[in-house]
């Protein structure tokens, strides 16, 4: 807007480099009538600047609110992540391990489907449901991944390792590792599509698949 030549930009370029003005023309500032964003009424801009920092106000309050909700989260996920790794340390030999693993994995975390399978286990080992026959397409993807793989389930194999698979229908494959080479499979499976998405943050899984890879690398030949 122009008025004779002076913009609105002018006008506020002028306030606010002469501090003074509003000091000598006080008598402006209880005159100046604003819109109320609560309605159509007019207020004062002492009203408004009230309400402006009401609103403000309103908006760190929720802040801090979910700041507060989210270190509570944090803190509870701290503790189960403490309980399950305490529970591998407890573990009475290094057979009972990936059964150790997974019980107290699905309890603290609430997982309603969970299985795992390691290949290059040691001899003895043989036998167990762990080391189970285990494809090479398996072997291959779970070297592929640089991180968990999130999302739907897309039919993997490894799905079918798990109590019942055909109830699955979102999954979380995380690889476990010992130096650069994939050794085994960790598989998450839920019936709610939205449990493990593309979307989600896999910073967490990531760990879980450390501590798991470091209890597991136990069962490995030596060599």
């Amino acid at each position: 807007m122009t008025i004779h030549g002076i913009t609105e930009s002018d006008i506020a370029d002028y306030l606010a480099n002469t501090p003074g003005f509003f000091e000598r023309h006080a008598e402006l500032l209880g005159s100046v009538q604003l819109t109320s964003p609560h309605g159509q009424r007019a207020v004062s801009l002492q009203e408004r600047q009230m309400e402006m920092l009401r609103e403000r106000i309103k908006g760190l309050e929720h802040k801090i609110v979910e700041m507060i909700r989210n270190s509570q989260e944090n803190v509870a996920i701290a503790d189960r992540l403490h309980r399950w790794t305490r529970a591998l340390f407890l573990a009475d030999t290094a057979q009972a391990l990936p059964q150790t693993l997974v019980r107290d994995l699905k309890h603290q975390f609430l997982i309603p489907q969970a299985a795992i399978r390691v290949w290059g286990a040691d001899a003895a080992h043989a036998d167990e449901a762990f080391a189970g026959a285990v494809s090479d397409d398996v072997k291959s993807f779970a070297d592929s991944l640089s991180v968990p793989y999130c999302g739907v389930n897309a039919g993997f194999e490894a799905v079918g390792w798990l109590d019942d698979p055909s109830t699955v229908l979102s999954v979380a494959l995380i690889p476990l590792r010992h130096g650069d080479n994939a050794f085994g499979l960790l598989v998450l499976g839920s019936p709610d599509p939205t449990r493990y998405s593309a979307e989600m943050g896999t910073e967490f899984l990531m760990r879980i698949g450390e501590v798991a890879s470091a209890a597991l690398s136990r069962l490995l030949r030596a060599g």
